[in-house]
C-alpha cells in the first residue's frame, strides 16, 4: 500500500485557508486543545514559534544565544542557508517532498549560537485549523559546536475539523559536542494523514535525543527519520511511543547510520494496539568498526481486530561491531489485571495502570521539562477505555 495511498494533490493549499491574524483569535476549545500539547505561557520556554495552517502567527526568543524565525524569512536573511537547505532530505525523496518544495507554505528555522546551552525548551506547534488543505512545512534546526538545545514540537488540528494533510519536512544539523533534544507529540484527528520527512546530521562528540509520541486517533502516518552519525564518538537515541486505534495506519521508522568510529545508536518503540494497523521499523547500518547499536521493540495487543509488525534489520560492513535487536508483541496478562483487581482496582483502572506503565519510557539526558510533557500527555490520554 504506497504512501497508504494518499495523493498530496487531492488537498487545497493551506495558502487558500481563512488567514488567522492572531492566536487570541482561537476558540477556548482550541487553546485548551494546545494546552495540553504544551503551548502554555505557564511553562518556561526559551523561545516559542506557532504556525496555523500555511501562516505563522507567533514568533519570539528569550535569550540572546537563540535564532528563531519562519522559514521563508531565514531562506532570505541568514547567508549560509544553502549549506543547509535540501542536504539532509532530498527534495526529490518522494512525492510528499516534491510538494513541499514546490509549493512552501512555512516552518521554522532554529539556530544556537556555539557554546550556549540553553536551560528551558523551545515551544514550537504546526497546527491546522482549516479542513480538506494540505499544509507544507520546512524546518531546518542548527545546533552549532558545544551548544545545547531542548525543542518540543506540538503538531495538532483543529477539533473539528474534516480530512486534513500535513507535510513536515524537518533537516537537523548538531555540530562538534552539541546537544539536540527533540520531543514531537501528535495529537491529530481521525481524518489527519500526516507525511513527516526527516534527516540528521550529527558530528563528532554530538547528541541527538528523539522521542516521539502519538497517543490520539489519526488517519494515517508514515515516517522513517535517517540520522547519520558522521563524526566519532557521537550518538543517537529514537523512542517513540503510540497508542494504535481502530481506523489508524501507523507505520513508524528509524534509520542510524554508524559512519565513524565509536558512534552508538538505540531505536526503541512501545506500542499499543487497540485496533487499526501498527508496523514498528528499525534500521541500523554500521558503516564505520567499533560502533555499537541496539534495536528494540515491544507490542502490546488489547483487539483482535488490529495489527501489529515489528520489522527489525541490522546491515553491517564490518566485523568489529556490536549490533543487536530484541521484538516482542504479546497482551496484558490476565493474573497481572487479577492482581490489581485484589487490591482494589477496577478492571478498567488495572488494565490502564499496566497500560501506562508499558508506555512509559524515562531517557537517559531528557530534561524534567519534557518527561513532564511526556507524563502529562500519557495521563490525559484514557488509555484505558
Amino acid at each position: 500500500m504506497k504512501n497508504n495511498q494518499i495523493d498530496p494533490k487531492a488537498y487545497k493549499s493551506a495558502k487558500e485557508a481563512n488567514v488567522l491574524e492572531d492566536l487570541s483569535k482561537l476558540s477556548s476549545e482550541e487553546r485548551e486543545r494546545l494546552k495540553l500539547l504544551g503551548l502554555d505561557e505557564a511553562l518556561p520556554h526559551e523561545g516559542e514559534f506557532v504556525q496555523v495552517d500555511a501562516k505563522p502567527v507567533l514568533c519570539k526568543k528569550k535569550v540572546e544565544g537563540l535564532e528563531i524565525m519562519p522559514i521563508t524569512q531565514a531562506l532570505k536573511t541568514f547567508d549560509k542557508i544553502e549549506e543547509y537547505l535540501w542536504k539532509a532530505v532530498s527534495p526529490e525523496k518522494d512525492e510528499f517532498t516534491k510538494e513541499a518544495a514546490e509549493d512552501l507554505d512555512d516552518g521554522y528555522f532554529i539556530r544556537v549560537l556555539p557554546g550556549y546551552k540553553l536551560v528551558y525548551p523551545v515551544q514550537t506547534c504546526l497546527y491546522i485549523r482549516t479542513s480538506q488543505i494540505a499544509q507544507k512545512v520546512h524546518n531546518i534546526v542548527i545546533v552549532e559546536e558545544g551548544a545545547e538545545l531542548n525543542l518540543i514540537t506540538s503538531c495538532s488540528v483543529h477539533p473539528h475539523i474534516d480530512s486534513a494533510l500535513h507535510i513536515g519536512i524537518s533537516e537537523f544539523y548538531i555540530k562538534k559536542r552539541g546537544k539536540l533534544t527533540f520531543t514531537m507529540v501528535h495529537m491529530w484527528g481521525e481524518k489527519t494523514a500526516v507525511r513527516p520527512r526527516t534527516g540528521i546530521f550529527v558530528e563528532e562528540g554530538g547528541t541527538y535525543i528523539s522521542t516521539y509520541v502519538s497517543l490520539f486517533p489519526v488517519k494515517s502516518i508514515q515516517t522513517a527519520p535517517i540520522c547519520r552519525l558522521i563524526g566519532e564518538e557521537a550518538r543517537a537515541s529514537f523512542v517513540s511511543i503510540i497508542a494504535n486505534h481502530p481506523g489508524s495506519h501507523i507505520d513508524i521508522g528509524g534509520e542510524v547510520h554508524l559512519e565513524a568510529e565509536n558512534t552508538r545508536t538505540e531505536i526503541i518503540s512501545r506500542n499499543v494496539v487497540y485496533g487499526g494497523v501498527n508496523i514498528a521499523r528499525g534500521k541500523i547500518i554500521a558503516k564505520a568498526p567499533k560502533v555499537k547499536g541496539h534495536l528494540e521493540c515491544q507490542g502490546l495487543m488489547l483487539s483482535d481486530e488490529g495489527l501489529m509488525m515489528a520489522i527489525p534489520e541490522l546491515d553491517s560492513h564490518y566485523s568489529d561491531v556490536e549490533l543487536t535487536h530484541e521484538a516482542a508483541v504479546g497482551k496484558i496478562a490476565r493474573e497481572e489485571v487479577e492482581y490489581l483487581m485484589a487490591r482494589g482496582l477496577t478492571e478498567d483502572e488495572a488494565t490502564s495502570l499496566i497500560v501506562k506503565g508499558f508506555l512509559s519510557v524515562k531517557i537517559e539526558g531528557l530534561s524534567p521539562e519534557l518527561q513532564k510533557q511526556i507524563d502529562k500527555t500519557l495521563e490525559l490520554a484514557k488509555l484505558g477505555f
